[in-house]
């Protein structure tokens, strides 16, 4: 089972540096320590910066790293991901 606050510090430590406000996921790709293959996992969770992008459901732009950080979680909550 994955940690969901460990996963939310992954997500806010690999985002916090993008250039906000954002409005498509190209412009968090140089904030990730390995672009698009930078990997976050928690338990049994493992999914890359990448595979994230597919499965998130939230609107850009976002104003903050919280608010996209708030996004990511919602979206992996609402499709049994974590």
């Amino acid at each position: 089972m994955a940690d969901k606050a460990e996963l939310r510090e992954q997500f806010t430590e690999a985002f916090q540096d993008a250039d906000y406000p954002i409005s498509s996921p190209m412009d968090l790709v140089p904030a990730l320590p390995a672009g698009p293959s930078t990997k976050f996992e928690s338990g049994d969770f493992s999914m890359t910066a990448m595979e994230l992008n597919t499965k998130l459901n939230g609107e850009f732009p976002y104003e903050t790293v919280d608010d996209f950080v708030d996004d990511v979680m919602a979206s992996l909550e609402s499709q049994d991901l974590i």
